[in-house]
């Protein structure tokens, strides 16, 4: 899929074009990338307990240097290009995270504020350049609402994946279909005459559910409590690991090959021909018509039968362990980390700082997910033990849990109970 409209830059210094020609090799990298985003999220954020905000503050500022660097070159060169796409890709996944799981947004809810944004942005960028086509992104006016287009891609990509999720219940592995067809349909309509340059940027955003599906299935574990992912296991490090190696093969080669780069000046800067107006009036309409189809596909799974996550009452149902019993299977490192988070949110609670026992008692919930899949099968039994009793501790604080926090009292109660538990 290419895009071939052009227009005559508005203003800013000329360059060579800054954005990779649109080959087979660009959405393999592009699918990576985004899978990347995801797991690797993941894993800063839940295994090295580093915690939402912290890790969306710390790609925040990777991405404003690397994108400084990107954008002070003259031409595209693969490696900071796409590095700036792995960052990028990470930095997007965060904000709706944090909408979702930080300030309890809807999905359907930053899936609309997510799509107005990536409206306006086109809208502004159309009316000062009159183009949207990544072929003419030869100026630095053009390359900055061109990075700003694809943080929100990513964004919108995120908060739509999830959204999908949320209302079919389908696996990840399952939830690879929807996106993966839905690109072929683009790239088909694109083959017979529809708007390349739209054609271009709805397949572009539907990379970024297509690859955190994937990730997810990568990472997530073979088996899992009724309603959450499962997956082949292979966890968030090796799944970013592996993409990660991936990305750095394709680059060097692009790197050698030049396969992606446009040679010449006159080449990045050439007037195109428009396209036939009938035929992508046609595409438009099939555009459509597909919107409408995946609407419907999506209203029918919904209504369809299928496990969400287990009620809140399904928890109180589990097993009491003796003191310490539950985690005797686990690695002692692993309970350390977790008892002292525990620890931290009761004395913050103690002390009447709400906000940092609100703060511990998250990453205690992120540092828990994240080790569910080597903890679980070490002893199900135990593991379904603290994770009743840890569920109760996040419904306190309101965290995952659709009621306001509790009173400080109700949080040492059960944040007590919890280092009980674990000895």
């Amino acid at each position: 899929m290419t895009t071939t409209t052009e227009a005559r830059p508005r203003s800013g210094r000329l360059m060579l074009n800054k954005v990779p020609e649109v080959t087979v090799w660009f959405w393999v990298i592009k699918i990576l990338c985004t899978t990347v985003g995801e797991s690797f999220a993941d894993w800063i954020n839940m295994k090295l307990g580093v915690g939402l905000v912290n890790t969306a503050w710390i790609f925040t500022a990777v991405f404003v240097v690397v994108l400084a660097v990107q954008m002070r070159l003259k031409r595209y060169v693969p490696f900071p290009y796409w590095l700036t796409v792995v960052v990028v890709s990470v930095t997007g996944t965060l904000y709706t995270d944090i909408l979702t799981d930080q300030l309890n947004v809807p999905l359907w809810i930053s899936t609309a504020v997510f799509s107005v944004l990536l409206a306006v942005v086109f809208g502004v960028w159309w009316l000062r350049e009159r183009t949207l086509s990544i072929h003419s992104v030869t100026t630095l006016p053009r390359e900055s609402f061109y990075w700003l287009a694809v943080l929100v891609t990513f964004a919108l990509g995120t908060a739509t994946g999830d959204w999908t999720l949320e209302l079919t219940g389908w696996s990840p592995g399952a939830s690879v279909m929807l996106p993966l067809g839905l690109i072929a349909a683009i790239t088909l309509l694109w083959k017979v005459g529809a708007n390349p340059v739209l054609s271009f940027w709805l397949a572009y955003i539907l990379t970024r559910p297509l690859g955190a599906n994937i990730g997810d299935w990568l990472a997530s574990p073979k088996v899992a409590q009724p309603g959450e992912p499962t997956g082949l296991a292979l966890g968030t490090f090796t799944t970013s690991l592996i993409f990660l190696g991936l990305i750095l093969a394709t680059v060097v080669y692009l790197t050698v090959t030049r396969s992606d780069v446009t040679e010449t000046y006159e080449a990045a800067h050439a007037t195109h021909v428009t396209g036939d107006l009938r035929k992508e009036r046609v595409g438009l309409a099939g555009f459509g018509l597909l919107a409408v189809a995946t609407m419907g596909l999506l209203i029918w799974a919904h209504s369809q039968p299928h496990t969400g996550p287990a009620p809140e009452a399904d928890n109180t149902s589990a097993v009491q362990m003796a003191p310490g019993q539950a985690v005797k299977k686990f690695p002692p490192a692993k309970v350390a980390a977790l008892k002292n988070l525990a620890s931290t949110s009761l004395k913050d609670a103690r002390s009447g700082n709400a906000k940092g026992a609100h703060t511990a008692a998250q990453s205690l919930r992120d540092l828990w997910d994240a080790d569910q899949a080597s903890l679980q099968p070490l002893d199900n039994t135990g593991w379904t033990s603290i994770d009743a009793q840890m569920d109760k501790v996040l419904g306190t604080f309101g965290i995952d849990h659709s009621n306001p926090p509790m009173p400080p009292a109700q949080q040492e109660k059960e944040l007590n109970a919890l280092l009980t538990d674990m000895g």
